[in-house]
């Protein structure tokens, strides 16, 4: 099974990846997903979804899919909707009925007519990527931040956390 992103997509093309996992749209999961390969959600998820560090691991959300909370895959195609912040380390594609909720951070990002984020979108040039995908995401100025600032937002992180 192919990602979905339309017909005339060649089997076997560089960069797609096939359906290694399916959320049907009468399902959903309470809770944190983390996957390989790929994902494709046409019900909802509550929790987080998070990837693997292989760059070719990838989430489709249909129109009909929904996730309420963070995101962390390297390729993102995104159709539904998500209510948190999405981190795509390599590729995001958002279509025309995409609706996020939250930054949206990216190194590559294609966007339909229509899709709408209520969110900053930060570009990530590659060098954090590693950084961005383990959860701590530098906002954009804080490459001035000192030690001791970071010390404290980790600290806060922890307290708000925890």
């Amino acid at each position: 099974m192919k990602m979905f992103g339309g017909s005339n997509s060649k089997s076997g093309s560089s960069g797609s990846v096939g359906v290694d996992t399916l959320i049907g749209r009468q399902t959903e999961v309470l809770g944190d997903v983390r996957f390989t390969g790929g994902l494709h959600v046409d019900g909802k998820i509550k929790g987080k979804v998070i990837a693997s560090a292989d760059k070719a691991s990838a989430l489709s959300v249909s129109e009909h899919g929904s996730i309420e909370g963070d995101v962390r895959v390297p390729n993102v195609v995104l159709n539904g909707s998500v209510v948190g912040d999405v981190h795509a380390s390599q590729k995001i594609t958002l279509a025309s009925k995409a609706r996020v909720t939250g930054n949206v951070y990216y190194r590559i990002i294609e966007m339909e007519g229509g899709a709408q984020v209520n969110g900053q979108l930060v570009h990530d040039g590659g060098a954090g990527a590693a950084e961005n995908m383990s959860g701590i995401v530098p906002r954009p100025g804080a490459e001035a931040a000192s030690t001791d600032e970071l010390s404290e937002a980790r600290r806060v992180k922890g307290i708000v956390n925890g």
